[in-house]
């Protein structure tokens, strides 16, 4: 495809490293990283060392995590200049500025304007492909303006611009998560309709067979007759609750048990529907499951394997700080699929 020369990224706003296995594992090499957030440098450190050893090079005699030349911390205190040359710059630049559950001030939000460093590296180091992906909000946020603001300014330096909404469940996952994708190049917009789905897949194939469960006694929740559970079109199957206090403002008599009226974590899915987004707001894993005779919470590596990781993948020591970053990661096999495309439309 490309003469045999490898195919180099950088990976900003790097998490714990979604993108990096991603596209690590389909043959790319990751060139630099930036990452803020002391817990996620700490994760992403113990994965990637080894598979990326050049980003950890110190820059001093100092051996220290802030001490390498290739893994940056404040995007806003690098300069681009400084930024090793590259085929595809990837970013999840932060989404709170425009979730539906923070306060979508967007560009309003120091965060929002992170997007603009993100432009001056692409100013600055012209890579073949920008590959950005957001929360499904951005669509939506202040009435479509902010996404044309993020769309003309790549137009305004050349590049070519193609967006869709993904969702993780249509690339093997099993969990409902939509996420814009925004995918740039100066030749030509980018095909979604050929990237390659697959069937969803049900919580249960996830599921550790055996663990230290956390289950809950069955008089703190309440399973819904078999009548009234409905998968939704997302897949899920809301089948119950926990006993806890719900909504009931504007609730219609005969209507309590519909899952609008519980708060998230209070709700129990069933085993054989998909799974609600993972939230990045999530400290301590309130996701509650029914297999048909218990319900009890997922565990941590439940999530992670929802996400696409792998087993082997290391977590962080903090449980809190685990489900945080993983609420914030992007689904590998939904990356792994445009990434596929990415090369195979662009000759990377």
């Amino acid at each position: 495809m490309n003469g045999g020369k490898v195919t180099t990224f950088i990976d900003l706003f790097a998490g714990i490293g979604g993108f990096h296995f991603a596209l690590h594992r389909q043959g790319a090499e990751c060139v630099f990283s930036s990452e803020w957030d002391d817990e996620c440098r700490k994760t992403y450190t113990d994965n990637f060392k080894k598979i990326s050893p050049h980003i950890f090079e110190l820059s001093s005699g100092k051996n220290t995590l802030f001490e390498e030349k290739l893994f940056a911390g404040d995007i806003t205190k690098i300069d681009p200049k400084t930024i090793p040359d590259h085929d595809i710059l990837c970013a999840g630049f932060p989404c709170q500025p425009f979730s539906i559950s923070g306060k979508q001030r967007g560009f309003a939000d120091t965060r929002g304007t992170l997007f603009f460093n993100v432009l001056e590296i692409v100013k600055t180091k012209q890579p073949k492909v920008v590959f950005l992906e957001n929360v499904k909000q951005l669509v939506y946020h202040d009435h479509g303006n902010t996404l044309r603001v993020i769309l003309q300014s790549l137009n305004d330096i050349g590049y070519k611009t193609s967006w869709k909404v993904l969702n993780a469940k249509d690339f093997g996952t099993a969990q409902n998560r939509e996420r814009i994708i925004i995918i740039a190049n100066k030749e030509k917009e980018f095909d979604f309709s050929k990237l390659e789905t697959k069937q969803r897949t049900k919580i249960k194939s996830i599921l550790d067979k055996t663990g230290n469960f956390e289950i809950l006694d069955p008089k703190d929740y309440t399973i819904l007759p078999k009548e009234l559970w409905h998968e939704q079109d997302s897949g899920l199957i809301f089948c119950g609750y926990r006993n806890k206090k719900m909504r009931t403002v504007g609730v219609r008599p005969g209507t309590e048990y519909l899952s609008r009226v519980h708060k998230q974590p209070n709700r129990i899915y069933h085993i054989n529907g998909t799974h609600p987004t993972l939230p990045s707001q999530e400290t301590s894993g309130r996701f509650w499951i029914y297999d048909g005779k218990i319900v009890r919470k997922l565990t941590v590596d439940e999530c992670y394997k929802l996400q696409g990781f792998p087993k082997s993948f290391k977590k962080n020591s903090k449980l809190s700080s685990c489900y945080k970053q993983i609420g914030n990661s992007v689904a590998i096999p939904m990356i792994e699929a445009v990434y596929k495309q990415i090369k195979e439309q662009y000759n990377l």
